[in-house]
């Protein structure tokens, strides 16, 4: 099981990355232009240093992914939402359908 902190951190990142995802892909968007003139230079020099006063944590990459049922971080499973941990008890326990037991 993680921490309560630790989840409550994950929830707080989650919200910071919901909260600031229009504005950081609007900045990022004036960043990857391709015109090379002097007012969209300076349009760029101005969204790179609006970009970086964000917080830290609003950047989707600072996200982790954790197991739904125990917090785990590692092992994740996306396409379940859980590690592979809880997918391999919850398996063996047939809670699971269609998935049969090989040889781990």
């Amino acid at each position: 099981m993680a921490k309560e902190s630790m989840k409550a951190r994950e929830r707080k990142r989650e919200r910071l990355v919901n909260r600031y995802e229009k504005k950081r892909a609007e900045l990022t968007k004036i960043l990857k232009s391709t015109d090379a003139s002097e007012e969209i230079q300076s349009q760029k020099w101005d969204a790179m240093m609006q970009l970086q006063k964000l917080p830290a944590n609003s950047s989707k990459i600072r996200k982790h992914n954790r197991c739904g049922l125990t917090g785990r971080p590692r092992g994740y499973m996306r396409q379940f939402g859980i590690s592979r941990v809880t997918f391999r008890e919850m398996a063996l326990a047939g809670k699971i359908p269609g998935v049969k037991k090989a040889s781990w």
